[in-house]
């Protein structure tokens, strides 16, 4: 055998056993007439002990051994003389009586250990070896044991896991797709799925009543932190379910997973409608883990003549508690930070609240003191709080502008630990939205998202302010899965695709299997997603999902090790009838 124990698992009570382990050399460290080594393997790493005196030949050949050689070596168990408590087999070493060097190995690009001296373009072209270090190995693990509990958990509520294809055809709304050729149909695409959305659903009209999947899924979206060309879905839908069921059932998953997998108790999540989240957040993703919130100042500062707010549309602010030390300068760096093409704010205007609690601001000059305590009380500010307060002439905009300001204020507060977590449910979301690119209504999740019963009757005169039963889990600040009650009525369903400008005939052609199985019974329904990269990189403290998913792509989509993608043999174009113009160079 290779091996009978593992480098993690010795201890002081293996002591004058013999062991065989097998490993990667992490370091090499001589000195004078003894040599060690740490063998490393994906459970932990051994200190192997080679003496000259007692055995030269050995010790000979392990001072010829380089990092990352594969080794296999045989010797006995012995307590350390100088022990190490960073280490959970620091305790013991093996003096080793065989050497076997089942692989030799050039010196890596980049030091296998947490703290690297790699860059992440450099440790992405060597991913193989990135995920032998361990902090990225214990990403995968987390992810595993995540995955594994989503199984434990679904299965023990009567889920049935089902796979459905990866080879689909292209569907309007949404992301872009990601194309794929057919050969046998020349001329025709398949397309991979964004999500299993519709084939969900039609497992429940077949009735299988409770369905779940880990599904790749892809979108061809321009990237970040949080985005990656191909990611992976928790996948539910449930029959003979409304809204309450739903969330029911997938907060006690959510409850399940920070209980197993972090040991905390997550309490009952609030619940916080999506024109709220808008107004005192500006975004339908809050991160309340601090407070922060918004305060709409128009019947206060409006029409005292500063231009600026007498034109402004929306006029709020923030209040941050403590910050009133802020330097001119600091709060000419916030000014520069929403001016900042990626916040798009023309300014920024200050209030410090003072020990004898006046207030002191960039704007005294238009603002009487009374004024400004009435502003004050608008924010329950307090002597030594800082109120921040920005304006404009698109009240959505201008939230938005404020939110990015509130997030930035948190992450120098260092109000956003990554170890805390706020979750909370976001619901009632508009059924629609308006694209100035489209020129019309656009489905805000999906065109299978069923409208708020009550406000069914406002797809003939309002479709605009219809809301869905669709629902969102945030957890600080991040967006990690959504649903909805889904349309199980081809006539309701027929409906909400002319409003999003299609003909009877397109409907019919892009979705008709869909229309046409709900004809034979199909049972009210719905469910959710999780996105299990976002989940996994939130337990883990990540600030991107690259780092738990084993073979990511860069930000340009790319995979810098795989060189994908790729060109293509022109044979394998002209059988897919496929001509492809080549820029000049």
């Amino acid at each position: 055998m290779y091996r009978n124990r593992t480098c993690g698992e010795l201890r002081l009570a293996d002591v004058s056993k013999e062991v065989i382990l097998a490993g990667w050399v992490q370091r090499i460290r001589k000195m004078g007439g003894m040599t060690f080594i740490d063998l490393r393997d994906r459970y932990g790493i051994t200190q192997l002990a080679f003496n000259q005196e007692t055995d030269p030949e050995i010790f000979d050949k392990a001072n010829k051994l380089g990092r990352e050689y594969v080794l296999q070596i045989k010797g006995i168990v012995a307590e350390r003389y100088s022990k190490n408590a960073n280490l959970p087999t620091g305790d013991i070493e093996i003096n080793v009586t065989e050497l076997n060097v089942l692989n030799a190995a050039i010196t890596p690009p980049f030091t296998i250990e947490n703290e690297t001296d790699g860059g992440d373009d450099l440790r992405m072209k060597y991913r193989y070896l990135d995920l032998r270090r361990e902090c990225v190995r214990k990403n995968l693990e987390l992810r595993h044991k995540m995955a594994f509990e989503v199984r434990r958990y679904l299965d023990e509520h009567g889920f049935l896991e089902v796979e459905t294809p990866v080879l689909v055809n292209s569907t309007p709304e949404g992301a872009r797709d990601f194309i794929v050729p057919s050969r046998m149909n020349p001329g025709q695409f398949y397309a991979l799925p964004q999500s299993p959305q519709i084939l969900k659903q039609l497992l429940m009209v077949s009735g299988f009543d409770r369905y779940f999947q880990i599904v790749k899924c892809f979108r061809d979206e321009d990237l970040r932190a949080d985005r990656q060309p191909e990611f992976t879905q928790i996948d539910c839908e449930m029959s003979f379910v409304e809204q309450e069921d739903i969330l029911e059932m997938f907060e006690g998953m959510s409850r399940h997973l920070f209980k197993t997998i972090k040991g905390i108790d997550l309490p009952k999540l609030p619940r916080m409608t999506w024109a709220d989240a808008m107004k005192y957040y500006g975004s339908d993703k809050p991160d309340t883990r601090f407070e922060m919130r918004f305060v709409e100042l128009m019947d206060i500062l409006k029409g005292h003549g500063f231009g600026v707010f007498d034109n402004a549309a929306y006029i709020g602010g923030i209040c941050a508690k403590g910050a009133a030390t802020y330097t001119r300068k600091q709060i000419d760096q916030l000014t520069d930070f929403v001016r900042r093409p990626q916040v798009g704010a023309k300014g920024l205007v200050y209030a410090r609240v003072e020990a004898d609690g006046t207030i002191k601001s960039s704007v005294d000059k238009f603002y009487t003191q009374e004024v400004l305590q009435e502003m004050k009380k608008a924010f329950n500010a307090e002597a030594g709080d800082l109120i921040l307060i920005l304006s404009g002439d698109d009240a959505n905009k201008t939230r938005k502008q404020l939110c990015e300001l509130r997030l930035e204020m948190g992450n120098q507060l260092g109000l956003r630990d990554k170890n805390k977590y706020s979750c909370l449910w976001v619901v009632d979301f508009p059924m629609y939205e308006w694209s100035d690119e489209e020129g019309r209504l656009m489905a805000m999740h999906h065109p299978f998202t069923s409208p708020k019963p009550e406000d069914i009757p406002l797809l003939d005169t309002d479709p605009a302010s219809v809301r869905a039963n669709a629902y969102d889990m945030v957890i600080n600040g991040v967006e990690v899965g959504g649903g909805s009650i889904r349309i199980h009525d081809a006539q309701l369903q027929q409906k909400v695709f002319e409003i999003l400008g299609f003909t009877p005939e397109q409907a019919q052609l892009k979705f008709g299997f869909l229309m046409n199985a709900f004809k034979y019974g199909a049972p009210p329904h719905g469910g959710l997603a999780y996105g299990l990269d976002r989940f996994v990189s939130l337990f883990a403290g990540l600030d991107s999902i690259r780092d738990c998913i084993a073979f990511p792509k860069n930000n340009q989509g790319r995979d810098v090790m795989l060189n994908a993608p790729g060109i293509v043999d022109q044979v394998q174009l002209d059988e897919l009838e496929i001509s492809v113009n080549k820029k000049e160079k």
